[in-house]
């Protein structure tokens, strides 16, 4: 049984075109949502609304219920240096992002859903079936009931659990905030609402090649499919090679023991929590040296990755149609970068440990790319170490396997788009790493993402979006 999940979810994975719906009329179908929705975000003050409002006493931005989230300031001391301050989302709840799936003829579908951010690019993008903080499901803002909401509560529902953990947001705009990844596979009949479609794991890995189509939230919960969770026998091995259009890429995935990969890597997260004394200390807004809180919003007096603006919006179909909220803005584009190498016959992943201010645990694995919005500066000068390699890389195309432009989550990010790149180096390049950076088989990755607080979004977006 063990192995027919695995076989279920590389046999969807492998399926291009759907039997439920072809990937052309899913583009349409996306398309259509577009023309259709009627979408209105305009910049505002946030003197002209009643419901959010700045409290200049305790310097934070809230709302009159205490509800969805806060914003106030955060200082990040490292070994008791104060290092920098910036303006933070601050929402403990733990909210769902959840896929539901289920076998069409035979090849697993899953349950996606057209929908609309304020913050997004092009308004509608594919999202997970449920996609709902606390107060959503809770009906704290008096909307409706999330549909598929009963699916992952499990109450009377025929259905297994493919994965299920709490995984990490944002750490450098987000305080502590982590939410519930997870995948339910349904027994019997469930009707695609006007707003879902069903698509194979294949067809919407596709789709995410298509800049700003398939969400951040459908990316990080497809991360995490649990392959290395599954014992295998040999039949089933030779069995399985034939999905994979790469032999390297199939033993990183099936036939590397994560064991090496997580004792190394656990080993470094561990002496950095060990040894490095990390403080962020919450302060009001007024108190940010560098940053200016005004009626539109909150503002670095020098040259910044992101600020903070008000905006009054207007979509049709939603839970609640008319509000208006704070969305940290993005004042360039990031780059992410996932580097690949063959390492004895399998493909290892470089990755990095990175500390942010709002990390959950001190400490998480990145890529070894994670570049802001100012770009690699002087760190690409270097030729020889990673940042030069990957920039060059970048500059001659060589290598390179994706290239796309991907939405951040359009709930509390307006129009945030960043560069998502895979490359592949040479059996030369980066022989010897700086220290934090590590060679990681997928197999290692696949095995801490059962834990959570151990992969950072970016990387397990950037997973998600391998190849086959």
């Amino acid at each position: 049984m063990q192995s027919d999940t695995i076989r279920r979810i590389l046999s969807s994975w492998q399926a291009t075109e759907g039997g439920a719906n072809s990937t052309a009329s899913l583009l349409a179908w996306i398309r259509e949502q577009n023309e259709a929705t009627q979408v209105q975000v305009e910049p505002c003050s946030i003197t002209d609304d009643s419901f959010w409002f700045y409290d200049d006493y305790n310097g934070e931005v809230l709302n009159r219920k205490r509800s969805f989230f806060s914003i106030t300031g955060m200082r990040r001391f490292e070994n008791e240096h104060f290092v920098y301050e910036q303006p933070i989302i601050v929402q403990p709840e733990i909210g769902y992002l959840g896929i539901l799936c289920k076998e069409i003829n035979g090849i697993l579908h899953f349950l996606m859903q057209a929908k609309i951010e304020p913050g997004n690019v092009n308004a509608v993008q594919i999202s997970p079936t449920i996609q709902a903080t606390k107060s959503n499901f809770t009906r704290a803002h008096g909307g409706r009931m999330p549909a598929y909401l009963k699916y992952f509560e499990r109450k009377g529902n025929r259905c297994s659990v493919l994965y299920d953990q709490v995984q990490s947001e944002q750490g450098a705009k987000f305080f502590k905030k982590r939410n519930r990844n997870i995948i339910i596979e349904a027994f019997g009949e469930v009707e695609a609402l006007p707003q879902f479609k069903w698509m194979t794991l294949g067809q919407i890995k596709a789709l995410m090649r298509v800049d700003n189509l398939v969400n951040m939230d459908t990316r990080t919960v497809l991360s995490g499919f649990p392959f290395a969770l599954y014992r295998l026998s040999d039949g089933d091995m030779g069995a399985y090679r034939a999905y994979f259009s790469e032999e390297a890429f199939y033993r990183s995935v099936l036939l590397r023991q994560p064991k090496d990969t997580v004792t190394r890597l656990c080993g470094a997260m561990n002496d950095f929590k060990m040894y490095m004394d990390i403080d962020a200390q919450k302060v009001p807004l007024f108190q940010l040296v560098d940053w200016d809180v005004e009626p539109e919003g909150i503002v670095c007096k020098h040259p910044a990755g992101f600020e903070v603006r008000y905006y009054d919006i207007e979509i049709a179909g939603r839970e609640v149609m008319h509000w208006m909220q704070p969305l940290f803005k993005a004042t360039g584009r990031a780059t992410f970068g996932l580097i690949a190498k063959e390492i004895e016959g399998a493909l290892a992943f470089l990755v990095a440990l990175r500390s942010e201010i709002g990390t959950f645990d001190k400490v998480e694995i990145a890529p070894a790319i994670q570049w802001d919005t100012e770009g690699p500066g002087a760190a690409a000068a270097r030729a020889d170490d990673v940042q030069g390699v990957f920039a060059a890389h970048l500059q001659s195309g060589e290598g390179i396997m994706l290239d796309v432009v991907l939405s951040e989550e359009g709930g509390r990010f307006y129009h945030e788009q960043n560069r998502n790149v895979i490359l592949k180096v040479k059996g030369g390049e980066l022989e010897t790493l700086p220290e934090g950076y590590f060679w990681a088989d997928f197999s290692g990755l696949c095995y801490l993402l059962q834990a959570n607080n151990c992969l950072n979004i970016q990387l397990r977006n950037l997973l998600s979006l391998l190849p086959l």
